[in-house]
């Protein structure tokens, strides 16, 4: 295996250059789990892993609770499936709780008004079953917590991580909460051992090529778990070593030639970027300047034969989706005309005619 083929694996293994899958929860249930704090995103990074996919049919399962979009993990949004949630929380939430200590004492929010707060929620959900966050924020207003200062963002962080609430559907074009358990009950429990071994398993099957390094990254595990993690399946799994990192794959893949000439347009905090800790092998450091900002912001970008060699933009109008491209170099006709192909794709995902700028 050469570095260019981990990216060709790549994307053969997160279900970019094809997949069978029809529905978001199989998409999100695959992947593990799917950042998503860029909600239009990250519902476009579903859709493009699925066959025949819209955003109306990803957000029917979003608004159905199939898939749900929480803190897990790292400390941002993801996309999990509902079958997911409650083992994917208890593994990880306390090591997120205790990353939050330090903020939440600057911020005043002690253990007393993480518990007034969390009390208000749940009264609130028991009675309107789907609110707002400022709808939630006025009810935090009438017991006079402060919610200024993005003291709102951790009360319900912290609401999440307790197991408290989770996404609900959209209303009115803005995102609720609901009660967890009233929306997910809990209908398996597993060991930690076997948190461990499934978080893993999905990670190194939907993502492989990748290293013990880009796991520890990606799931938010100690170092020390994402080890005994991977001991309990590594079995399953091949590994192959170039220069000092290990990569892990599936043992249904081997070496040898991946891919075709591709085209892709990914999504701002797309999983084949994001979901690494070394992006090397799909993104060069001249270009990462261009594609992640210092502060983290992850960019749209044009994949090209598996390497990042571009940005896009979308304009959404009444009637239209507006495509810009712009790419690091110049590029050859037969780019263009790939790119120009996805037109079909776009319009039939966002249910609007599509046309592309290419830029050089």
């Amino acid at each position: 295996m050469t570095v260019k083929e981990i990216s060709y694996i790549r994307l053969l293994s997160q279900q970019i250059a094809g997949t069978e899958y029809k529905t978001a929860k199989e998409i999100v249930g695959w992947m593990g789990a799917m950042q998503a704090q860029d909600y239009p995103m990250a519902k476009l990074a579903i859709g493009l892993r699925m066959l025949n996919s819209t955003d109306t049919k990803v957000e029917e399962a979003f608004n159905k609770g199939e898939i749900i979009r929480t803190h897990v993990m790292r400390p941002t949004w993801h996309f999990v499936s509902a079958d997911d949630i409650h083992w994917m929380l208890k593994l990880t939430a306390l090591r997120i709780k205790s990353s939050l200590k330090s903020r939440h004492k600057q911020l005043e929010l002690s253990d007393d008004v993480l518990r007034k707060s969390n009390s208000i929620i749940e009264k609130a959900l028991s009675t309107e079953k789907f609110l707002t966050r400022d709808e939630l924020a006025a009810e935090f207003a009438k017991a006079n917590i402060k919610t200024s200062e993005n003291r709102l963002s951790h009360l319900m962080f912290s609401a999440e991580l307790e197991g408290l609430v989770c996404s609900g559907p959209v209303k009115a074009k803005k995102q609720t909460y609901a009660l967890l358990q009233e929306r997910v009950p809990v209908t398996k429990t597993f060991t930690k051992d076997e948190s461990l071994a499934e978080l893993a398993k999905r990670y190194f099957t939907s993502h492989c090529p990748a290293t013990l390094q880009d796991f520890v990254w990606w799931s938010g595990l100690s170092l020390t778990e994402a080890r005994r993690a991977l001991e309990l399946i590594k079995s399953d799994f091949i590994s192959e070593t170039i220069g000092t990192e290990t990569y892990w794959l599936t043992n249904s893949f081997s070496t040898g030639k991946y891919g075709e000439s591709s085209v892709h347009l990914l999504p701002a905090y797309d999983e084949f970027l994001i979901s690494y800790r070394n992006r090397s092998a799909s993104l060069s450091l001249v270009d990462n300047r261009k594609t992640v900002s210092e502060n983290g912001l992850f960019r749209p970008v044009v994949v090209i034969d598996g390497q990042v060699s571009g940005l896009w933009k979308r304009t959404l109008g009444k009637n239209q989706v507006i495509i810009d491209t712009n790419f690091f170099q110049p590029q050859e006709k037969d780019t263009h005309n790939k790119i120009i192909e996805k037109v079909d794709k776009f319009e039939s995902f966002f249910g609007k005619k599509t046309l592309i700028n290419l830029v050089q």
